[in-house]
């Protein structure tokens, strides 16, 4: 694959671990309640959602099961969705506060968004073999990306394991000892090939456990997005938009 358009289409595509597989066509058929009268994506696995040239990605874990996995957009239709895309609304790098459905008009400034497993996991726990066998996605994505690349925020320790297992694949070394994970945390990992490097930067995942018991906060989440903009050189300017102060 040559292009993140052509990664995305592929990753729509994948069959590749039977027990997500189950899940998600599962959660696709038998409908929650309160989204019966809706549509769903055809329960098929979430690619990642931003531009192919964003300065930052943010990295999840997995789509949920009646929100990313119903409306085929990630961080879309759900309580976590709704607390990442406010956030990047409040820091000018989305159109909208809101995440609906993937026709609601949504637009992504510099950032895209990505996870280390594609599909909706039983009980949102993906197994070790289900992260390795979607590993491939996760390791070409920020390869496509690498020409603009400048910072990756992780959204749990197990996004940040996978990120930096594959990116010690690409030559992407952290430092030794490897820094432990913490919200705000940061490591460089340098370009064995280069002199480029890239940040990254740890955040707490804002799950609707995490931020009801305000492990996460809006302004917490807020600092780690905001954290990974700066580095990235975020937002950019653009005339069809008023820039505004992140609260």
């Amino acid at each position: 694959m040559s292009s993140v358009g052509e990664l995305d289409a592929a990753v729509a595509t994948c069959r590749a671990c039977p027990r997500l597989v189950a899940r998600r066509e599962e959660a696709a058929r038998v409908k929650r309640r309160a989204f019966r009268d809706r549509e769903y994506g055809g329960g098929r696995p979430v690619p990642g959602f931003g531009p192919p040239d964003a300065a930052s990605a943010v990295v999840g874990s997995a789509p949920a099961a009646h929100g990313g996995n119903r409306t085929g957009r990630i961080f879309t239709g759900d309580p976590t969705g709704d607390a990442l895309y406010a956030a990047l609304y409040d820091l000018d790098l989305a159109s909208r506060p809101t995440a609906t459905h993937r026709g609601d008009g949504l637009e992504l400034y510099g950032v895209r968004i990505t996870v280390p497993v594609h599909c909706a996991p039983p009980g949102n726990r993906p197994t070790t073999g289900e992260r390795d066998t979607c590993r491939p996605w996760l390791a070409r994505e920020p390869d496509l990306l690498r020409p603009t690349l400048r910072a990756l925020v992780v959204l749990s320790g197990f996004a940040r394991q996978a990120l930096l297992s594959v990116q010690a694949d690409a030559g992407r070394q952290p430092p030794r000892p490897r820094p432990a994970f913490g919200h705000g945390a940061e490591v460089l990992l340098t370009d064995a090939n280069s002199e480029r490097h890239v940040h990254l930067v740890g955040g707490h995942h804002p799950s609707r456990r995490d931020m009801s018991t305000r492990t996460l906060t809006p302004a917490l989440l807020r600092d780690v997005l905001h954290r990974g903009a700066v580095i990235a050189g975020l937002p950019r300017e653009r005339q069809h938009r008023q820039s505004r102060a992140p609260s």
